[in-house]
């Protein structure tokens, strides 16, 4: 059961001002949305139902109900407390903006004094939340630059080899810090300064979040119809306008670039077979500019057939080519056995699913925060023709959309690049 009542002038909130409220409240998990366009941002709280796997959710879901959360980059890998390889939840409580109107909206499928205790526990006044500079101790690279190098060589044997044509390697880069840091801080001030760009936030606790600004839609899906993308291939932004229309015109005509992201578009439109009744691909990949780099992205349009599932969709994305490699099982075999690290949630999915409607972004340009230390990853397709020199200063270049929020300085310890 859902109850929805538009709020109006009733709280002195503004739209943007979600973060500062969600900070302030008590409830857990918390969960922040913004979508790629700025349309609509959801605060989501506490939990009427949890599902490790999201298909049970249709079976409790009304009209218009959303259930929100994610899955880590390999559904399969093991969970642990602090990472859990799937989670979703119906929240008790949603505040919505959209369309210039806040609506509160409140889930009592199981108990209504659930709700009703949830409610009384919101806390209407809060602070606004200050910038999110940080006092770092220590940082560390995983892997360090030398690890990295032999790390690229060896994926390029590989691809020479045939056993893969491309894999994405990633860098996890952690900042021990002197203070804790909110990440609602960090959150807020990277939705002022990232645009074009998915935002969310997951608390499960006051300690642990998983924090991302991310440019990558998995997929939407409204009704039968459905949205993905190919979003492969990268260069840094310029100093000056004329630097950066430079960079732009090498990325449109730089055939390592191109063939990558054809890579990409081959591979969804693999997974989306006998799925879909029709699919349109965008001819020209199109330049989408962000706060630090560019990206080449090309659209996909599909007709999914009437028995199609929402679970189904997000088993065939996730992960995609243009986060994991191409063949799927080969570049995920390879960074398992070759990654010295475990990624978790980053460049797994987030987002919501409904009957109506479903939406998730690839967790990319994404931290986690906890305590006193900050986990920043970053990912690079490895190809032929990729250079470990070049992939490095990419990842220094992809981290720092969140990194340049915390330090001021040009810093090369942190790898941070303004």
């Amino acid at each position: 059961m859902r109850f929805a009542q538009s709020i109006g002038q009733r709280w002195a909130l503004k739209q943007d001002e979600l973060v500062d409220w969600l900070d302030a409240q008590s409830l857990y998990p918390k969960f922040y949305w913004q979508d790629r366009d700025d349309t609509e941002q959801v605060v989501a709280l506490g939990q009427m139902y949890t599902f490790q796997h999201p298909a049970p959710a249709y079976t409790i879901l009304g009209e218009q109900q959303r259930v929100w959360g994610g899955r880590a980059f390999s559904p399969s890998a093991k969970s642990s407390k602090r990472c859990l390889s799937s989670l979703f939840f119906l929240p008790i409580i949603e505040l919505i903006a959209k369309d210039g109107q806040l609506t509160l909206v409140v889930n009592c499928n199981r108990s209504k004094s659930d709700a009703i205790k949830a409610l009384r526990s919101l806390v209407l006044n809060f602070s606004p939340l200050g910038g999110p500079k940080v006092d770092v101790a220590v940082s560390t690279h995983c892997p360090e630059k030398a690890q990295w190098v032999q790390l690229v060589d060896k994926a390029l044997r590989d691809i020479d080899d045939d056993k893969f044509k491309k894999v994405v390697l990633a860098r996890k880069t952690t900042l021990e810090l002197k203070d804790k840091v909110s990440a609602a801080q960090i959150m807020k001030s990277s939705r002022q300064s990232n645009h074009n760009s998915f935002h969310f936030l997951f608390a499960m606790d006051a300690e642990h979040s998983f924090i991302g600004s991310t440019p990558e839609r998995l997929y939407r899906r409204l009704g039968r119809v459905l949205n993905t993308e190919a979003l492969a291939g990268t260069i840094g932004r310029g100093q000056s306008a004329d630097e950066d229309h430079a960079l732009a015109n090498w990325l449109s005509g730089d055939v390592k670039n191109l063939n990558e992201n054809q890579f990409v578009v081959d591979d969804i439109l693999e997974r989306l077979d006998g799925l879909t009744d029709s699919v349109h691909v965008e001819e020209q990949a199109k330049l989408i500019r962000l706060r630090q780099v560019q990206h080449l992205k090309r659209a996909i349009y599909a007709n999914l057939k009437d028995d199609v599932k929402g679970v189904e969709l997000l088993n065939a994305l996730q992960p995609t080519a243009a986060v994991a490699g191409l063949p799927r099982h080969s570049s995920m075999q390879f960074i398992e056995e070759n990654e010295p690290f475990v990624r978790g949630w980053y460049a797994g999915s987030v987002g919501y699913l409904s009957h109506e409607k479903a939406e998730f972004c690839v967790a990319i340009r994404s931290a986690l925060v906890v305590e006193q230390t900050i986990h920043l990853f970053a990912g690079a397709g490895i190809v032929p023709g990729s250079q470990a020199e070049h992939e490095w200063l990419e990842l220094d270049k992809k981290l720092s959309t969140l990194l340049t929020l915390l330090v001021d300085e040009k810093t090369e310890d942190v790898g941070v690049y303004q």
